[in-house]
């Protein structure tokens, strides 16, 4: 992987710095954990920077968020942490704002809309790390197998080539992932695809709005009492399983972010991907997602992480990362260079999502307790005997609450 030497940089000022980072894990096995980025590219900082180490410790996305927490908690927080969520600590006034950290030109580098998302009460705290968007991936063996000529491009499409992938003996016509590792990516697609989402205009939670009822109507009627989501019922099913299922060939179509091109090369699937279809035409609008780096204020090292910070956010390092994990670059010059590199084409359709991606929205401190509330009891949505207005109110009635504590 590149990494960018560093420019102009000066030795510290008095006795040397020691900064330390808590990471998340991107890697799918040791031979390309996280650890390893981190250290080339802190190797490469160092030699320009002798008055500054930095100490990065990477965890698995199990176990980050909660570390990080414990250290806020026993009041050693780390000077910088890149994790999923950062607007608890930023309206604890935890963390500096991004202006007193990095130079004018990083700053104005990121992506506008996921430069917007990294806000609370319109002043940035969170640094947009890492993003992805959401297609639909087909298999292409059995789409053709069912007589299925292209991926379908609305929900009525969508039922018809699962309808046709049921009849050719698929198992898995639609993977449906609501259990609770990653329910929130898969509601959310499906509530724009419907016209709607978790908030509306202003932010305000919206998550029984007529439009979200009439999405999981649908997904209950028209997909899962079809018995065109598999034989796992969709509150327990996690996305990983789904991503396995779709790399061993068991899955007609599923809604995957970039990691599953790899997945499914790997085992010899050959795919498609198309938009995320609507309920009348193409989704109105994709789930991006994106992590976050933020810095916290207590040990008082703004100076010296702004500088190390600016490195990272170099092209030459946003496109290593980006490459070596298979995500999107969050800056507008690195995007633009993955776009023209013949060598990303497999990136495009994600690529060309992003512009327009809706996000979580992690701005809201409340958002960490709905998520939690979706992941555990969206599912029941969907059984067999749900009434899927009765789910959705009651998750409404835990957003109002959350909301109302910010």
């Amino acid at each position: 992987m590149a990494m960018l030497a560093g420019c102009g940089a000066t030795e510290a000022d008095g006795p040397g710095v020691t900064l330390k980072l808590v990471a998340a894990d991107y890697g799918a096995s040791r031979a390309n954990s996280s650890q390893k980025y981190w250290d080339a590219l802190v190797k490469a900082y160092e030699k320009d920077h002798p008055g500054v180490e930095i100490d990065v410790s990477v965890h698995s996305w199990n176990d980050v968020d909660r570390k990080v927490r414990e250290m806020v908690a026993t009041g050693e927080a780390p000077d910088m942490a890149q994790i999923g969520t950062y607007a608890d600590y930023a309206s604890a006034g935890r963390l500096y704002e991004v202006e007193d950290l990095l130079s004018i030109p990083v700053q104005a580098g990121f992506l506008s809309r996921l430069a917007d998302a990294g806000k609370v009460r319109r002043v940035s705290y969170g640094m947009p790390f890492a993003a992805s968007t959401r297609v639909l991936f087909y298999n292409k063996k059995l789409f053709a197998e069912a007589g299925a000529d292209s991926a379908p491009r609305s929900w009525n499409e969508l039922r018809a080539a699962a309808e046709d992938l049921d009849a050719a003996g698929v198992e898995t016509p639609y993977a449906l992932p609501l259990g609770p590792e990653e329910a929130q990516a898969e509601t959310m697609q499906w509530l724009l695809g419907g016209g709607a989402g978790y908030t509306d205009d202003v932010g305000t939670y919206q998550l029984d709005s007529p439009d979200n009822v009439r999405t999981f109507t649908w997904l209950k009627d028209e997909l899962v009492d079809r018995g065109l989501t598999g034989p796992t019922a969709p509150a327990e099913l996690n996305r990983a399983d789904a991503f396995r299922a779709f790399a061993r060939g068991e899955v007609g179509m599923l809604n995957g972010h970039p990691s599953l091109m790899r997945m499914a090369a790997d085992q010899g699937v050959e795919y498609g991907t198309a938009a995320m279809p609507g309920r009348d035409g193409r989704a109105r609008a994709t789930l991006g997602v994106t992590d976050w780096m933020m810095a916290f204020r207590q040990n008082g090292h703004g100076e010296e992480i702004g500088d190390f910070l600016d490195f990272v956010y170099s092209d030459e390092n946003v496109l290593a990362f980006s490459r070596e994990y298979d995500l999107l670059p969050v800056t507008a010059s690195a995007s633009q260079a993955m776009a023209r590199d013949k060598d990303d084409a497999d990136l495009a359709p994600f690529l060309d999502e992003l512009p327009g991606a809706v996000l979580y929205p992690v701005g809201k401190t409340s958002w960490a307790d709905v998520s939690a509330a979706v992941k555990e009891r969206i599912g029941r949505a969907v059984r067999r005997d749900a009434k899927p207005r009765a789910v959705l109110e009651q998750l409404q009635q835990t957003a109002t609450v959350a909301d109302r504590a910010e």
